[in-house]
């Protein structure tokens, strides 16, 4: 049984039907990633994933359970954490004050307390930061903390929507390394990124997200090599 599983999803905004009946699994311990240009539909798939966004219809499984029928609030304590598309960090709150309240469903302190030395290690930038406003952090510290905040809800699974946005090559490359470290550590990945080369380079498997419609499926080494695929994302 798969961790995760989207069965012929379908999600509407009013009148207009964003997702087309789209299909996805994601196996434990896996790093998975969706491609797609802007408005795909790749945001709108994490986000129903989250139970942000409601589908009109189809169904889809948390390590057996039916997501549609939890409440969004609740989605959390099952083990799914997003960190989202442009970092939304609490700008008037501190670094540590945004990590504490990423752990607002973790009920152990001890838990907390470790998950946040873990995430210290991770990023030494938010240990050095820790007392500084969340707003006065640089984009790529900020991505850092949107990160963090989403692992210390202690999740099984870890939603990232466009990790690199924005960020210089060099902090990119420092991004997915971690991502990379936080899947060894036992957290499966289920990642949204425009940087396709990288995320495949990164991630097991892939999926190929156009108007809505899931177009192609395979291991990430399988659609490096696929002239569509290479065509379309990858500069040919």
């Amino acid at each position: 049984m798969s961790l995760l599983t989207l069965s012929d999803i379908r999600v509407r905004y009013g009148s207009v039907e964003v997702l087309h009946g789209i299909n996805l699994r994601v196996e434990e311990g896996e790093i998975v990633t969706i491609l797609g240009a802007n408005g795909a539909g790749k945001s709108t798939t994490l986000l129903t994933i989250s139970g942000l966004v409601r589908p009109s219809s189809g169904e889809i499984t948390f390590d057996g359970k039916a997501l549609l029928k939890i409440p969004s609030h609740e989605v959390v304590n099952l083990g799914i954490a997003q960190s989202p598309e442009g970092r939304r960090v609490f700008g008037p709150m501190t670094v540590l004050e945004n990590l504490r309240l990423g752990a607002f469903s973790v009920r152990d302190e001890q838990t907390t307390a470790r998950t946040l030395e873990w995430i210290f290690e991770l990023f030494p930038r938010l240990y050095e930061r820790r007392q500084q406003l969340a707003g006065t952090l640089s984009g790529g510290e900020q991505q850092m903390l949107a990160i963090g905040r989403a692992l210390m809800a202690q999740p099984r699974l870890l939603l990232l929507d466009e990790p690199s946005l924005g960020l210089a090559p060099l902090l990119v490359r420092s991004i997915f390394e971690t991502v990379r470290s936080i899947n060894e550590r036992g957290v499966t990945v289920l990642i949204v990124e425009q940087n396709a080369r990288a995320a495949l380079k990164l991630a097991t498997r892939g999926y190929v997200l156009e108007v809505g419609n899931m177009v192609k499926e395979g291991r990430a080494e399988e659609l490096l090599a696929d002239p569509s695929v290479r065509e379309a994302y990858l500069g040919g």
